[in-house]
């Protein structure tokens, strides 16, 4: 699309934190930096599901999602989460749009492990509804409902919101991706941020359980943008105007770089 197109992942984990992401991604798009936004939001959908009486569950980070938890994710993401999202941006001065994967076919997903339920992995990626908002001045809210193929029926899937962002820099020729979450970035054995991690490092880093958890997507997820993304990035989200710090020399957060470490 351009080389000034930035992907920014904001996850349950920073929403509502009451940090400066949204006015800063406002002011990068202001400056002309074509911003595009990736969300979460499974804190939140976790709480509906448990006033609803329903339990989450999750395997390897993953959400299980049957056919009654589908319908509070796909209402939780593509209805409160991102309206909320959209709602903010423009408070601050943005002109946001807010759709899903679903919205003009843009990511289909398929599934890939039954035992999950709905939940798809990115096998395709549409970007011509999002280029289009993009060329008009707009910044793209997008959540993480996708559209695939269940039983051979058309149907709604759940993906992984690290996942979607990855995919949807990489269709689009994205710059930068960045990751924010409520973290410094990878930490090391001694609680020290890894400023640069090579990519080819990632899986050893998370066997060695150096990355674990709620970082393990995400780290996977810039590995394999950073085959074709020139920056792919995971930052603390909660920190002042970490968006507007990041042409700093040194901005904090962990790199993942293509090449291999001396």
């Amino acid at each position: 699309m351009t080389e000034q197109t930035v992907v920014i992942k904001i996850g349950g984990s920073t929403l509502g934190h009451g940090d400066t992401s949204l006015t800063d991604m406002v002011a990068l798009h202001s400056r002309g930096m074509k911003v595009v936004v990736v969300h979460g939001g499974g804190p939140e959908t976790s709480r509906w599901l448990n006033r609803l009486g329903l339990e989450s569950r999750f395997v390897d980070g993953l959400r299980v999602t049957g056919e009654e938890e589908l319908r509070v994710v796909t209402a939780v993401l593509t209805g409160l989460v991102n309206k909320q999202l959209v709602a903010q941006i423009l408070e601050a001065g943005g002109r946001a749009v807010g759709l899903s994967g679903v919205d003009g076919g843009f990511v289909h997903a398929q599934v890939t492990n039954r035992s999950l339920g709905h939940v798809g992995e990115v096998d395709r990626i549409e970007p011509a509804v999002v280029s289009a908002l993009v060329a008009a001045g707009f910044i793209p809210v997008i959540s993480s409902v996708c559209w695939g193929t269940v039983d051979g029926r058309t149907a709604l899937l759940n993906v992984n919101a690290d996942d979607v962002a990855s995919e949807v820099a990489v269709a689009l020729g994205a710059s930068s991706l960045i990751y924010l979450t409520d973290v410094p970035g990878i930490l090391d054995g001694e609680g020290k941020v890894m400023t640069r991690v090579a990519a080819e490092d990632v899986e050893a880093l998370i066997e060695a359980g150096t990355i674990r958890g709620g970082m393990i997507p995400k780290a996977r997820a810039c590995t394999r943008a950073s085959r074709t993304v020139t920056r792919a990035r995971i930052i603390d989200g909660t920190v002042q105007h970490a968006l507007l710090h990041e042409n700093d020399t040194e901005p904090g957060g962990t790199t993942i770089v293509r090449e291999k470490l001396a």
